[in-house]
């Protein structure tokens, strides 16, 4: 039976999600906030597909793809699962996503100075050639810190509603899947270190030059966060993974 997802520890025991979300949604104001933040969600989600125009963009072949991504295999791996931990997996990320974001580092609009010699070449066809075959691999899960399980379990599926923190759940799903076709990538299994250094990154203000929506956004759900729930959260994530 497939459940909504496990976070795996450091100590390999499961923790299931749903027996904490019960927990955590036992008081009126824990069911208010998570409404609250769906429809929040939901507004900001609405609000950027009417922002976003409309692109014919070049249908990927993983064929192709394939044949092409010895390129990426010295940072990513050869399957994309990547063994240093600053570099992000990208094994099963949405194509939609993946693509998007290589073009915008070839295209200079996002800062990745290590990335771009690797892109600035490459064809839109290329990129999705690429896309489509990183996203048929599968990502190798990964493994929490016990210790920053609960504060990372609060963050992700509640958030801080004294300081104004969504919940990630809200756009990347309960069980960190993401939305396709939304941007909103894939995240379980992710690093806990490339994810910290992102978290940081959007908390410091920055996007992806002024017309993109997408990185807004996460600058703005990262604003508030402490040190230690970047920290947290990015380890629930990198344990995050489905539970059969």
């Amino acid at each position: 039976m497939m459940h909504a997802g496990e976070v795996r520890c450091t100590t390999q025991q499961g923790f299931d999600i749903g027996h904490g979300l019960d927990r955590e949604r036992a008081s009126g104001d824990n069911i208010r906030l998570e409404f609250e933040e769906k429809v929040e969600m939901a507004r900001l989600f609405l609000l950027l597909c009417l922002a976003l125009p409309v692109t014919v963009l070049a249908v990927g072949d993983p064929v192709a793809g394939e044949a092409k991504s010895a390129i990426c295999a010295a940072c990513h791996g050869i399957d994309g699962n990547s063994q240093v931990t600053i570099w992000p997996k990208i094994a099963g990320q949405h194509v939609d996503y993946a693509a998007r974001q290589t073009r915008l580092v070839r295209d200079q609009i996002r800062n990745v100075p290590e990335m771009y010699p690797m892109v600035m070449n490459l064809s839109d066809q290329d990129i999705a050639d690429l896309a489509a075959f990183y996203e048929q691999q599968a990502i190798t899960p990964g493994v929490a810190d016990e210790e920053l399980v609960p504060l990372g379990r609060k963050i992700y599926h509640g958030g801080n509603h004294q300081t104004g923190v969504p919940a990630c759940a809200a756009c990347h799903g309960p069980a960190g899947n993401g939305i396709p076709g939304a941007h909103y990538p894939l995240l379980r299994g992710q690093h806990a270190d490339y994810t910290a250094d992102r978290l940081n990154r959007y908390r410091a203000g920055e996007v992806n030059g002024d017309n993109d929506p997408h990185s807004q956004v996460m600058a703005a759900v990262a604003a508030n966060l402490s040190d230690e729930e970047i920290q947290a959260v990015s380890s629930y994530i990198e344990g995050l993974h489905f539970a059969r």
